[in-house]
């Protein structure tokens, strides 16, 4: 199965050569990002693009130093919605409607479904919600740059509240969840790039019942 070797060809890139990703690459990653799953479908996030070197110079140190910040082709910054509001059930409720070329009022019980699940809950917990439905998309993203042959690094490692100040992410009302790092691994100073890929077997990862 061709995405079982694409998914063991990937590992988390520690050093990148500098070198551009082909454009359609990057396009084709971003795709596949726009068609991930997502609760509700309502994708309650942006994504962030950024290949500009002084802005990526600033992040660095924001992410601990990583090298792959500046070694990489781009950097994607997932930022997930602060709150779920009725304006942006809305505007998703229209686009279905849209899209699927139905009345706004033929979807009136899907809009009650989304509301009536996110609107009741607190503040926090609606941010928390859009933070998990990053972490779906950024698996996405993973296997799609595997497949395409694109390097990654995700990231967990940066301080979020610097990284929303130098984004003005509050202003957009978003909060910065995931980096991922997108280039070309430096085989010859990458200690993990020849290391074999450590899993838990089959048996002991699934419980079959």
């Amino acid at each position: 199965m061709s995405l079982i070797n694409d998914l063991s060809w990937r590992y988390a890139t520690k050093r990148m050569n500098g070198n551009k990703v082909a454009e359609d690459k990057i396009e084709s990653l971003l795709d596949a990002i726009r068609l991930s799953a997502s609760g509700f479908g309502l994708q309650p996030y942006q994504v962030f693009v950024i290949e500009n070197p002084a802005l990526r110079a600033q992040i660095q140190p924001i992410a601990y130093g990583q090298p792959q910040i500046t070694e990489a082709s781009h950097i994607l910054v997932f930022a997930a919605w602060n709150d779920v509001t009725e304006a942006k059930i809305d505007s998703f409720i229209q686009l279905v409607a849209e899209t699927r070329n139905v009345p706004v009022e033929a979807l009136t019980d899907y809009r009650s479904a989304i509301a009536g699940s996110m609107l009741r809950l607190p503040q926090e917990v609606q941010a928390s919600w859009a933070a998990r439905q990053v972490y779906l998309a950024m698996g996405t993203a993973l296997a799609a740059a595997a497949e395409l042959k694109i390097d990654t690094t995700p990231m967990e490692g940066f301080i979020p509240a610097k990284l929303d100040e130098l984004l003005d992410l509050s202003a957009k009302g978003l909060h910065s969840v995931l980096i991922l790092a997108v280039g070309e691994r430096d085989a010859a100073n990458d200690y993990m790039a020849n290391a074999a890929k450590v899993r838990y077997s089959k048996d002991e990862l699934f419980i079959r019942m």
